[in-house]
């Protein structure tokens, strides 16, 4: 899986991309993420990435050129046989969700597009990217934290990404609704806050009951 990212910050994902689960599976060869830095596309000596939008309004928006030159160049370095996406991440884009996840990690090459300022210009959305992805119901700075989610939840669905592949089979939203049930480690009493004595039990079969009886249909909300 070849994910490529395309920013206007690209220095923003080295710390996330070189730790963990997405450094192993990078020096296993099970994924490949490369970062692109968009003004590198641009034709003008100052770099020049956004401007002001038509009709007025506060920011700047990102231009189409520049866009469209990186996506052309990446998709063109593209073998004719990947199964490839665009991606735009924007606030007024699908809500992400697991089986979107699951969705991509069947293609082999993701091109992200990170927004940036007041937003992208809007025929990127309508002629450039195949969809346009939101992770939530708030706005964010710009889509670099978007295209994070996207890799993470896509390389840990691989094959040998992770060490024990029994644990997508029982996570929270493996099946739509399903929220896993509750997990402890030792101690096994702290400050009077005490493991549910079945889990300490050894009996399988009760376990087993408990945790079907605690895997939710629905978040919890604390208030």
């Amino acid at each position: 899986m070849k994910f490529k990212i395309v920013t206007i910050f690209p220095e923003i994902f080295d710390s996330y991309f070189n730790e963990s689960i997405l450094k192993r599976a990078q020096k296993e060869k099970l994924i490949e993420i490369k970062i692109h830095n968009l003004r590198d596309w641009t034709t003008d000596k100052h770099k020049t990435v956004d401007d002001t939008p038509y009709g007025g309004g506060a920011g700047m928006v990102l231009k189409i050129e520049p866009i469209w030159r990186c996506v052309q160049s990446l998709s063109s370095k593209s073998r004719s046989s990947l199964r490839s996406r665009t991606i735009l991440f924007s606030a007024k884009g699908k809500r992400y969700t697991q089986d979107d996840a699951k969705r991509l990690a069947e293609y082999d090459n993701l091109i992200l597009i990170c927004g940036r300022y007041e937003g992208v210009d809007e025929r990127v959305a309508e002629h450039i990217a195949d969809e346009e992805i939101s992770i939530g119901d708030y706005v964010l700075t710009g889509g670099e934290i978007p295209a994070m989610v996207v890799v993470d939840s896509i390389s840990r669905l691989l094959p040998g990404a992770l060490g024990n592949a029994e644990s997508i089979e029982e996570e929270s939203h493996n099946q739509e609704g399903q929220l896993e049930y509750p997990q402890y480690t030792k101690p096994e009493d702290f400050q009077g806050w005490k493991v549910p004595e079945v889990l300490l039990s050894g009996n399988h079969k009760e376990i087993n009951k408990w945790r079907k009886e605690k895997t939710k249909s629905e978040p919890l909300i604390n208030t």
